[in-house]
């Protein structure tokens, strides 16, 4: 019982493990300067990486992952074009 009952700081918990009421003090908690943003995408990425990418037996499903991604953010980032190319007329 010691690992499962030991209490953690709601600072140190991930974001899946901290309840609705501890999200105002777990945002608080967070490092928002540069270096803490840098580090905090470097872990993620990290995380990504060996979850997807660095596998013994990998499959297509992480790097498909990323490209699904790019393609959203680009289909967000030139909608506006999209839309005006939409109601334009051609004739």
């Amino acid at each position: 019982c010691v690992y499962l009952c030991s209490p953690v700081a709601v600072a140190e918990k991930r974001l899946m493990d901290v309840k609705l009421g501890e999200l105002g003090s777990w945002i608080g908690g967070r490092d928002f300067t540069p270096n803490g943003i840098i580090a905090a995408v470097r872990r993620g990425h990290d995380r990504y990486y060996n979850k997807y990418i660095n596998v013994k037996r990998g499959g297509i499903g992480g790097v498909a992952m990323l490209l699904a991604g790019y393609v959203v953010l680009s289909y967000v980032w030139e909608y506006d074009h999209i839309k005006h190319d939409r109601w334009r007329k051609y004739h």
